[in-house]
């Protein structure tokens, strides 16, 4: 009796450590619950996020992706066919998966986004774009026990717009969410075809791993450093951004983990094109760089011809 109670235990050791291994690098549960909840009101608004939770987990602190979707602040949803896809695919490997709405300020404005929308009017749009997704952060935080949530192992990820707000949320200082432990960094951030408006933020309190996803040829969100939109100086909207190449110099310089992963001749169409052609890279990120903490610097480069009007001083795809 007592010789199969031990190899009863000694098998059920065996299974506990090999799922505990799958986690995060494989998928390993069948069945993702998904709820709609409001985790702010603005301006007669609701905000709204959609959680994706791995169903029959015993795992009380589950590292957690927070997505923001794109659209230039005018458009775009939480919810669509894509991006729950993704949302499930995630929380398939073991990940808690917050997808967000948040306040499209641009909307409905005749300005939109672009080369006509004043500089300080793009730069206010970002802060909103942030304050609320720190809410949402903050939301998640409160009812992480509820949700399983490690609050330590909080990743970020957004497209275009989204990938701007994240970038901008994630290279802050450690930011308070009531936690007795004190205030807490992101663990990390996965950009697609993002930019911020000054590097100088990132610094060593606020530098962390990134995941870096941009083409070359970008027309809307440059790869380096560049106007926005690539407007003219005499245009109200004349902002210059610095993208994803910038970013990993800034990162490499302080050497803070980061992977810059570059599609050559490629367009906007890395805002969400990594999300199902290169899922495998974002699971190796998230698992390696996050939650086992062994990040490196790390720059993959898709082949493709790339077009240097943009960025004449120097070819970023023949170096």
């Amino acid at each position: 009796m007592f010789k199969n109670n031990l190899l009863l235990a000694l098998s059920l050791l065996f299974f506990v450590s090999a799922f505990s291994q799958n986690r995060y690098t494989e998928p390993s549960f069948d069945e993702i619950s998904v709820e709609t909840l409001t985790y702010a009101t603005k301006e007669g608004e609701n905000l709204d996020l959609d959680i994706y939770l791995p169903m029959a987990d015993a795992e009380t602190e589950r590292a957690t992706l927070i997505y923001v979707h794109g659209g230039g602040f005018s458009v775009g949803q939480r919810d669509n066919e894509g991006i729950q896809d993704f949302c499930t695919r995630m929380a398939n490997h073991g990940y808690v998966v917050a997808s967000i709405s948040y306040r499209l300020t641009r909307k409905g404005t005749p300005e939109a986004f672009g080369c006509d929308c004043p500089a300080n009017d793009k730069l206010n749009t970002f802060y909103a774009a942030v304050e609320d997704l720190q809410d949402a952060t903050f939301f998640l935080i409160e009812n992480r026990e509820q949700f399983g949530i490690d609050p330590q192992k909080i990743i970020l990820a957004g497209s275009s717009a989204g990938a701007e707000t994240v970038l901008n949320t994630a290279y802050q200082p450690p930011y308070c969410y009531g936690l007795d432990s004190g205030p807490v960094s992101f663990a990390g951030v996965i950009g697609m075809a993002g930019a911020i408006p000054d590097t100088a933020v990132i610094y060593d309190e606020s530098a962390v791993p990134s995941l870096l996803f941009h083409g070359t040829d970008d027309p809307l969100v440059p790869y380096a450093t560049a106007p926005h939109h690539y407007c003219d100086k005499d245009k109200a909207g004349y902002l210059i951004l610095h993208g994803s190449q910038s970013i990993a110099e800034k990162l490499h310089q302080l050497n803070t983990p980061y992977w810059l992963h570059t599609s050559c001749g490629a367009g906007h169409e890395m805002a969400s094109k990594p999300m199902e052609d290169y899922f495998d890279v974002i699971v190796e990120f998230c698992n390696t760089f996050v939650v086992k903490g062994e990040g490196d610097e790390r720059q993959t480069i898709i082949e493709g011809k790339q077009n240097t009007d943009n960025y004449t001083f120097y070819n970023f795809c023949t170096k």
